[in-house]
């Protein structure tokens, strides 16, 4: 009993100290950039490489901003991490076909993804994203979710985070993109090592004009008109009106 009662002790000293620990990153992350992901080092240990370039708020275009909310999360500025709805839709398509798995991922659980875990569909591993996307959502706010999303989100073989994908397919800062080009970038997210912006491939040719559109039907949205101004200090009271 003795030694079962110190593995315990041991055991709950590490929990007590990998919880803390974590919780220390999180908030850490508020304000300083993630120095390395597990998936973009996994990337760099596959042969993909790991190019990226981090930028602030301010020197990403709102036209970027409003691409991948277009394409990825039309409401994410108003939803609590998770868009039960799509969830719900998603669980319900992946029942009745089962080899063609629809995710439902909002952008705060990608980032949440991106930046603390890894890729996979374990229960184990969504169950952290859970955590993770809950904890950003209450510790970060929707304009620094949004911010480490666009650093860090993988856009091409090895490249990740916009300010590197507008720099290597359009030779220009993010701060300088066009509509059309950040819908493009935003068109890869999906599946950024098979939908290449440079050469185009045919799913960034069919994927494109689409988000271009959305981007144009959210465009006058409150809740994104307030995000792009001025971020979460102006969400209170705004409701999204649209969705893809």
């Amino acid at each position: 009993m003795s030694v079962l009662k110190n593995v315990w002790q041991k055991a709950k000293k590490i929990f007590i100290i990998l919880f803390v620990a974590q919780l220390v990153y999180i908030i850490i992350l508020r304000w300083v950039d993630p120095p390395i992901t597990i998936i973009q080092l996994s990337s760099w240990i596959e042969g993909y490489g790991l190019s990226r370039d981090y930028v602030a708020w301010d020197e990403i275009s709102d036209n970027m901003k409003l691409a991948v909310m277009a394409s990825e999360d039309q409401l994410f500025p108003v939803h609590n991490g998770f868009d039960w709805k799509s969830i719900e839709k998603a669980i319900s398509h992946n029942q009745k076909k089962p080899t063609r798995i629809r995710g439902a991922s909002t952008i705060s659980q990608q980032v949440a993804k991106n930046v603390f875990l890894w890729n996979g569909r374990s229960w184990f591993r969504k169950g952290l994203e859970v955590y993770f996307t809950f904890m950003i959502e209450l510790v970060w706010g929707k304009e620094r979710i949004l911010e480490v999303y666009l650093n860090v989100a993988e856009t091409g073989k090895g490249v990740f985070g916009v300010e590197k994908a507008a720099r290597t397919y359009f030779k220009k800062s993010a701060k300088k993109l066009a509509m059309s080009e950040a819908a493009q970038i935003a068109a890869a997210l999906p599946n950024p090592k098979k939908y290449t912006i440079k050469p185009v491939s045919r799913a960034i040719q069919r994927r494109a004009p689409w988000v271009q559109q959305q981007m144009n039907n959210i465009a006058g949205d409150q809740g994104v008109k307030a995000l792009l101004a001025g971020g979460e200090r102006k969400l209170s009271g705004k409701k999204a009106t649209t969705r893809k």
